[in-house]
This record gives structure tokens, C-alpha cells and sequence, in this order.
């Protein structure tokens, strides 16, 4: 447990990674930004979730991009608060 406390996503669902991504993008720039199938045609949480499970690149971009959009709230508070 004492070499995860750095690990931003230690402790974060998929499936709670995958629904922030629709609320903050959408799932039509999801899939712009992440040219998956399971976000491009009828897309759904079920089906992203079975597909990045067995998918290590892609489930590295969702990561990625999940992490790219706490930055981006982050930033967007302080400006707020400024």
C-alpha cells in the first residue's frame, strides 16, 4: 500500500474513470480524442469497460486522458478563485 500513496488513479474504478471522461467530453470528443471503436460507434459504458479491460494501450490513453482532465479542472479552479 506505502508505494501506491503516489499513484493518482490507486484506488479509481474504470468504470468511474470512463463516466467522469463522458461527463467532461462527451462521448463524440471522447472518441475524437481516443480513436477507439467503443467510443466512436454506439458507444456505452459496458462496452467501453469490456474493451479497455482487455486492452492495455488503450486503457493507458483513457488513464491518461483522465488524469490530462483533473489537471485541467484544477487549473480552471484556480483561475476561479483568482
Amino acid at each position: 500500500m506505502e508505494n501506491q500513496k503516489n499513484n493518482p488513479l490507486h484506488g479509481v474504478k474504470l468504470a468511474d474513470i470512463v463516466e467522469h471522461l463522458v461527463v467532461y467530453y462527451g462521448w463524440e470528443d471522447l472518441g475524437s480524442r481516443i480513436n477507439i471503436k467503443c467510443f466512436n460507434e454506439n458507444p456505452s459504458i459496458k462496452s467501453s469497460l469490456t474493451f479497455l479491460r482487455k486492452t492495455p494501450w488503450a486503457r493507458e490513453k483513457v488513464e491518461g486522458l483522465y488524469l490530462k482532465s483533473l489537471r485541467d479542472i484544477a487549473k480552471k479552479s484556480k483561475i476561479i478563485e483568482n
